[in-house]
């Protein structure tokens, strides 16, 4: 597969607008500003293909980019509070309805690794866990952390999420790339 043959898609504001899939599908979630932006441009070797900001809730859209026999997803961040209420509301059967309709062949989960996972976050891993979806965690500003405090957030990760054991996981720096090799073989082996 190669990552940077890829292309933006299309962009749906209302669930009801998202065509059938016709491809498998790489979602990308987590809260606000923790990197899935980011991670997709890292990921695709392009610098601006999806909009990166340094102001949380900047996607406000289920974001389509093509990629050979695949699309990747980037899904609006939750736990934003500076949207208006109408916003969040809009938002909410938008990515329900995504992540709800069975489509989604691999969810790239987003943690910033330098903090526990929010209240958001473990729900998010709940829910995954719930419904059998299959998922990864990117432990994203892994750069950010000398080597002590990211042993130190790995063993806390283990005592912070349910089942943390049987998840698979990996630490993601998108200025190092770290993990970039990593997340590129697991979506082959899930495509």
């Amino acid at each position: 597969m190669n990552f940077t043959r890829v292309e933006f898609y299309k962009s749906y504001g209302e669930y009801k607008q998202i065509p059938p899939a016709l491809e498998a599908e790489v979602a990308f979630s987590g809260r606000s500003n923790v990197g899935k932006s980011t991670l997709i441009n890292k990921l695709c070797n392009r610098k601006s293909l999806a909009r990166v900001s340094g102001v949380p809730g900047k996607t406000i859209t289920v974001n389509f980019y093509k990629l050979d026999n695949i699309y990747m997803v980037d899904l609006p961040g939750y736990g934003y509070a500076k949207r208006s209420k109408q916003e969040r509301e809009r938002w909410s059967p938008l990515v329900e309805g995504y992540l709800t309709s069975g489509r989604i062949s691999l969810l790239i989960q987003l943690i910033d690794m330098r903090h526990p996972p929010s209240k958001d976050d473990l729900q998010m891993l709940n829910y995954l866990t719930e419904t059998k979806m299959p998922f990864v965690i990117a432990f994203t500003k892994a750069d950010k952390l000398s080597k002590l405090k990211r042993e130190e957030r790995l063993a806390g990760f283990a005592d912070e999420i349910d089942n943390f054991d049987n998840i698979r996981s990996f630490p993601f720096s998108s200025v190092t790339g770290e993990g970039v090799e990593e997340l590129r073989e697991i979506i082959g082996e899930y495509i």
